[in-house]
């Protein structure tokens, strides 16, 4: 019988139960995998506190992206057969060993990827290529803040905008993490524990500040990071890892240049079938290209996803985090 993790009620990581769980059959449009890696990530402890309310309630199998092996696809999926490679990021079900998934949301892996690297990148990996290519589309000699810069995210995304040739300043919270995200595309990296990243910001672009800030922390960056825009600047808050922003006078926008503020999802930007093939064949082709390096820093047993769970809470986790079946 194949196992997985549920939750039956929200909680913190002692929630997360391993038991026996029937996968079912595909039926018409579905596929049903066998998980080789699961991703870990952050919004996967919003939905296990309750935070993010689970699509159809609890019980609930938390996890958001996964590879493995296709077994069996049901009636009307001809793009796929037993055997292939695939990968997904979706919002939940992924920490199971064998699951049923609509097919439309597989995109198979290609040769020169690992399993391991596409369930460590699917959603992280996604999120860095709509941030930097569509919420603001970074160009050559833009310059940008991202908070958590030792993140899954931070690490793709820091070495992505280099890539493209953007001034990179991150944020982190430790002097090991400081030298992970500068190993990783940062051209500046801010320890936000012994600095104000805000006047860093200042000092280090002459009074310029920057054209796009990437912040997933929330609440304790949030007002810092409205100062570190230029005029007409946008604010992508994408996450919220310190609590919710509390609620905002929008007037301020206007006092501090006319700024801009989005909150986007991976789901929006992915939601259409083209946009989620298009999404990750950038993904893909930046890191076959070697311009983009996946590299996995914690690995656990899937068993063992509540100690990931509370290892990540805790900052005890950096870059990417995967769970083996």
């Amino acid at each position: 019988m194949s196992k997985a993790i549920r939750i039956h009620a929200h909680g913190g990581p002692e929630v997360l139960t391993f038991e026996e769980a029937d996968p079912g059959r595909p039926g018409p449009g579905q596929a049903l995998i066998r998980h080789t890696a699961i991703g870990l990530n952050f919004i996967d402890v919003y939905f296990r506190t309750g935070l993010y309310p689970a699509p159809n309630g609890l019980p609930l199998v938390p996890g958001g992206e996964g590879a493995g092996v296709v077994i069996e696809v049901g009636e009307g999926v001809d793009w796929l057969k037993p055997g292939d490679r695939v990968a997904y990021a979706v919002n939940v079900g992924a920490y199971a060993e064998q699951r049923v998934i609509a097919a439309n949301r597989l995109v198979k892996v290609p040769d020169g990827i690992s399993d391991e690297q596409a369930a460590a990148m699917m959603l992280k990996g996604m999120t860095a290529e709509y941030l930097l290519n569509r919420t603001y589309k970074v160009k050559a000699g833009d310059t940008i803040l991202f908070h958590a810069a030792a993140g899954g995210v931070g690490l793709l995304a820091g070495q992505w905008a280099r890539h493209i040739g953007a001034v990179t300043i991150g944020t982190a919270g430790s002097a090991d993490k400081v030298e992970l995200a500068k190993a990783h595309g940062y051209d500046h990296v801010i320890n936000y524990r012994e600095q104000d990243f805000v006047a860093e910001v200042a000092r280090i672009t002459n009074g310029q500040k920057c054209e796009v800030v990437y912040d997933s922390v929330g609440k304790d960056t949030f007002e810092g990071s409205l100062d570190c825009l230029k005029p007409l600047g946008l604010l992508a808050l994408f996450g919220q890892s310190s609590g919710p922003v509390p609620p905002f006078n929008l007037g301020v926008l206007s006092q501090k240049g006319s700024l801009y503020i989005t909150r986007p999802t991976l789901f929006v930007y992915v939601a259409k079938r083209e946009d989620l093939v298009a999404s990750a064949k950038a993904l893909f082709d930046v890191v076959a290209s070697g311009a983009v390096e996946v590299r996995i820093n914690q690995r656990y047993a899937l068993k063992d996803a509540a100690r990931a769970h509370a290892d990540l809470e805790a900052r005890r986790t950096t870059g990417t985090t995967i769970l083996v079946p």
